[in-house]
């Protein structure tokens, strides 16, 4: 959860984009019967709205833009966060990463995100996990910030 949510930060940071990082907060508003806690979860488009704040009411404030749910030992279950609106959730299941994003209320599998659009992340963050078990995490960083770069240099 943490490789995946550095690899957002340098994603976000590189495209220039501002975001509060919100980890694993309990998210409920009052339609939920329990909350949810990704394991990851970052406001984008909203970050103003909780920059500084203690507590996140989601009675009152949006929620999210994006959570990521590690899956390995049970399937998240997608209602909570309808309810809830979050425009994307990312789930890995410790073989792929599957990105979905909310559209009439329901989620949909997509091959790209809402926020990183033509980036093809499933993959290379396949990659960069699998790499992630025999390369040192400071040099598979960098890497990942390099072929960043390239692809948002590349027409």
């Amino acid at each position: 959860k943490v490789l995946i949510g550095d690899l957002v930060k340098i994603l976000l940071d590189e495209m220039g984009i501002d975001y509060e990082p919100t980890g694993s907060t309990t998210f409920k508003n009052q339609q939920m019967d329990q909350g949810v806690e990704p394991d990851e979860s970052f406001y984008i488009e909203n970050c103003e709205a909780v920059r500084g704040r203690q507590r996140v009411n989601l009675d009152i404030d949006p929620p999210p833009d994006l959570v990521i749910e590690i899956d390995l030992t049970y399937r998240t279950r997608f209602n909570n966060y309808q309810l809830l609106g979050v425009p994307e959730l990312w789930r890995y299941d410790g073989r792929r990463l599957q990105i979905n994003v909310l559209q009439d209320g329901e989620y949909v599998e997509c091959q790209t995100s809402l926020t990183f659009l033509g980036l093809p992340l499933s993959e290379k963050i396949l990659q960069v996990l699998e790499q992630s078990k025999t390369v040192n995490r400071g040099a598979l960083l960098r890497e990942f910030r390099q072929w960043v770069r390239a692809q948002l240099e590349s027409p």
